[in-house]
């Protein structure tokens, strides 16, 4: 009988679940504060239940000799060590999907707070005043709002907006035309967004690309008197320049629950007029709760008992037969699908997917989702191999996959064309037999590219000195180059270098390589190996 520990608090229902199963659980929701004591019990379980208060470390998972499951019950998984836990072959779970609803309701009651100054009102009431006069609301109704981020919870709260008759426009480079159309939104570029809407709300993951998506210049570009919802992540808006916004009056208003720092105790937000606050709780709801708790206890069970794999963060859906051999082609997939996200920043329609060879043999339905979520990864890190093709839908685009015999000089390879409005952009790899992903071709040029951590593409037009500028600006920099791989369509037509670098080379770097004037592109690469 498998045996299971919940070291964090989870619901009763939920440790019921594993025993009517048939899993042995030892429910001590205090264990995961003491890490000295879980160290020393943890070699006796095969799954380990888990919230936020437990540290899956890698020095911990030295210990967890029989552990072949971690349950997140919740979508953060930052408590959790993963590359240290796919090294000992333990599968790492969460529940993506649990708390949308719990999420998306707290956006809109953050926005009916702050259109009513509903806290303020109450403390003023609470204290014995009678400022009627004081407290003067806006209606939701045929106001506009504009979401950023129209993906699951984005989605729920345009629904829900849509239900108070209220004007949506939506920002999302995911978003296509149709599926805008079907959830009832006017899709908008982001500085018109701004422009125009009377209400914003955040529901993005933190990237490089979202970071201080509102920034100075961003507040600067709001319609008057807008007012700013975020309960997605802390440090999507510059919270001191909306400050000054506020105190200058120019936004009326702001409702926050994440911050740029956690726990947020001195925030430029705090002890203003007309800014809601609370402490990250879009979560934190009883219904929400329960729920993440029952997906993970039933994830762990199907896994332990059946070898059924849900949500996993660091393994794909397949049978341990299928592991063995399909785990580097998997790989393949995602860089594939990570290079050309990285490469591409106008919305994806549809992506197109050829398998060659003994790749299109294997299950196909694992490899698309390894290649959705490196192409989605690129603008949402939190994206796994279960969520991406639910994201993708839910975004409109297509996936489309063909097979075909062998075709070529390769047992094999993966080809992936992602369209956009304007262009199709295409790679293909292969799996050598050191079993190491590499890259084949890229734009139609074949090359013989080996992935690394740390890469950086350029493109230019075959003519002479541009190897040259290229190895002298990086050396020049000290930028250290492990692997370089050159190609082009034909003499005097474009060329490709693609590099594998022993560090990330720096914004300097690629503005270095811009100015030389003999670049078309210059982008950098990063890789998940």
């Amino acid at each position: 009988m498998p045996k299971v520990l919940v070291s964090d608090k989870l619901s009763e229902t939920a440790v019921q679940i594993f025993r009517d199963r048939g899993v042995e659980v030892d429910y001590l929701p205090d264990l995961g504060k003491d890490k000295d004591r879980l160290a020393a019990v943890i070699g006796q379980y095969d799954g380990l239940a888990i919230r936020s208060a437990t540290k899956v470390t890698e020095k911990l998972l030295q210990n967890a000799t029989n552990l072949k499951v971690i349950g997140r019950a919740g979508i953060g998984v930052d408590n959790v060590d993963i590359p240290a836990a796919s090294k000992k072959g333990v599968i790492v779970m969460n529940t993506p999907f649990g708390n949308s609803v719990t999420t998306a309701e707290h956006a809109i009651a953050m926005m009916f707070a702050v259109a009513r100054q509903l806290p303020e009102a109450s403390a003023s009431t609470h204290a014995g005043k009678w400022e009627k006069n004081r407290f003067m609301g806006v209606e939701l109704f045929n106001k506009t709002l504009g979401v950023v981020g129209a993906g699951n919870i984005g989605s729920i709260v345009i629904d829900r907006a849509l239900g108070l008759h209220m004007k949506v426009l939506a920002y999302d480079p995911f978003l296509s035309p149709e599926r805008a159309k079907e959830i009832g939104v006017t899709k908008v570029e982001l500085d018109e967004l701004l422009g125009r809407a009377d209400f914003i709300t955040f529901h993005v993951p933190l990237t490089e690309k979202t970071r201080n998506i509102l920034s100075r210049e961003a507040i600067a570009k709001l319609k008057p008197g807008a007012r700013i919802i975020n309960c997605a992540r802390g440090g999507l808006v510059d919270e001191e320049a909306l400050a000054d916004a506020l105190k200058e009056g120019r936004v009326a208003g702001a409702a926050f629950d994440v911050f740029a720092e956690e726990p947020a105790t001195n925030s430029p937000l705090f002890n203003l007029p007309n800014v809601v606050v609370t402490p990250h709780l879009g979560a934190s709801t009883t219904e929400a709760q329960e729920n993440v708790a029952l997906q993970v206890a039933e994830q762990m069970s199907d896994y332990l008992l059946t070898g059924a794999v849900q949500n996993a963060l660091n393994m794909p859906s397949v049978t341990a037969e299928e592991a063995a051999v399909m785990g580097p082609w998997i790989k393949l997939a995602g860089h594939l699908g990570a290079f050309v996200g990285q490469m591409t920043e106008e919305p994806i329609k549809a992506i197109n997917v050829l398998y060659d060879g003994v790749a299109a043999t294997m299950n196909l339905n694992a490899l698309n989702a390894s290649v959705i979520a490196g192409v989605m990864k690129a603008t949402n890190p939190d994206v796994n191999m279960v969520s991406a093709p639910v994201m993708a839908k839910e975004r409109g685009v297509q996936v489309a996959t063909t097979t075909q015999d062998k075709a070529g000089v390769f047992e094999g390879y993966v080809k992936l064309t992602v369209v956009t409005d304007t262009r199709e952009r295409s790679i293909a790899g292969t799996v050598f037999s050191d079993g190491k992903p590499r890259f084949i071709q890229i734009r139609g040029i074949t090359v013989d590219a080996e992935v690394g951590a740390h890469m950086l593409y350029t493109r230019n037009k075959d003519v002479p000195g541009v190897i040259g500028a290229l190895g002298t600006t990086l050396g020049d920099l000290g930028v250290n180059i492990a692997n370089f791989t050159l190609g082009r369509s034909a003499q005097g037509n474009d060329a490709i270098a693609i590099l594998y670098l022993d560090e990330p080379i720096s914004d300097a770097a690629l503005a270095a390589l811009q100015a030389t004037g003999k670049f078309l592109q210059a982008r950098r690469l990063q890789f998940a190996v």
